[in-house]
């Protein structure tokens, strides 16, 4: 016979692993540091004033 083994024990370490496996994943997709989130504001900032000096205003007078 095989070993015994209590379900209730197996299901939550079964769910332990799976939210550390989550948590890793976010940590890996949130996880950055205030200098990258500045500097990609930033960078957002300057493509979006870009974008409206190259804006074309099509304001007719009636």
């Amino acid at each position: 016979m095989g070993d015994l083994i209590n379900l209730k024990q197996a299901r939550k370490r079964i769910a332990r692993d799976d939210a550390a496996k989550q948590a890793q994943a976010n940590r890996a997709r949130f996880g950055r540091t205030k200098e990258e989130r500045a500097r990609d504001d930033l960078q957002k900032q300057h493509a979006a004033s870009l974008l409206d000096q190259h804006r074309i205003d099509n304001e007719t007078s009636a």
